[in-house]
């Protein structure tokens, strides 16, 4: 049986990965192990060791810290009611949508950013 937090951190690993457009091989090659190995980190399937984890978070260019961001309140969304699903990261159109987002040159993303929100309140 996986851990939830093991599951999370799997879930943060594929999604800043993803992010970054690194593949899994690149990510595997990058801290010195097979690309099955990533894999099963990302499900969750097998647990990450602490200097791991380092690795990788050097490798995604982020904090250790990152991996666990939110997973206090991930319980806490799966049981309230929600507009959007609460593994937002997890839908792969959504992780297409911050990719272009943050594609678009910041003065254009903040004029596109201030539209969206007039859009949504006006919904």
């Amino acid at each position: 049986m996986t851990h939830p937090v093991d599951v999370h951190v799997g879930k943060r690993i594929r999604h800043r990965r993803w992010l970054v457009g690194m593949t899994q091989q690149q990510l595997a090659e990058h801290v010195g192990i097979k690309f099955q190995q990533i894999q099963k980190y990302e499900t969750g399937a097998n647990r990450v060791s602490a200097s791991r984890l380092w690795d990788i978070a050097d490798a995604l260019d982020v904090p250790v810290s990152f991996f666990f961001e939110g997973l206090d309140t991930e319980q806490d969304a799966a049981e309230a009611p929600a507009a959007m699903p609460a593994d937002i990261l997890g839908d792969k159109e959504a992780l297409d949508l911050v990719r272009s987002y943050y594609a678009i040159p910041e003065n254009q993303r903040r004029r596109l950013f201030e539209l969206a929100r007039v859009l949504s309140d006006v919904a």
